[in-house]
């Protein structure tokens, strides 16, 4: 079983930068694909990117890529997502979700965080 806590969420003007963090419970951190997906007001939950085990390789969605940044901390069981350069169509809330799959389809996430709501102002 893995508990995922996101957090870093909150209300900015268009084209600033956020950090959200996901904290993840156990000792298996390490083993899992982590992926953040964003669920706007009613739109159904989109992929944002996925990072793997070692944070060694990352992928995005089209619409975040060059914007956003995904890391991860093995040593401290954290995942974050840099967004830069924010768009009042990033408002949405996000989520980290964990698999041991590499992949992209959010119905092959096992684990999900309870979400963090994102704001963006124009």
């Amino acid at each position: 079983q893995v508990q995922l806590v996101e957090s870093g969420g909150g209300l900015v003007q268009a084209g600033a930068s956020l950090r959200l963090s996901c904290t993840a419970s156990g000792r298996t951190f390490s083993s899992y694909t982590m992926g953040w997906f964003r669920q706007a007001p009613g739109k159904e939950r989109a992929y944002v990117g996925t990072i793997s085990r070692s944070g060694g390789t990352a992928a995005y969605a089209d619409s975040v890529k060059g914007r956003f940044t995904i890391s991860r901390d093995n040593a401290k069981n954290t995942v974050y997502l840099q967004m830069n350069s924010l768009k009042p169509e990033d408002t949405a809330v996000y989520y980290c979700a964990a698999t041991r799959r590499w992949t992209m389809r959010k119905d092959d996430y096992d684990y999900w965080g309870q979400g963090t709501q994102v704001t963006i102002s124009s």
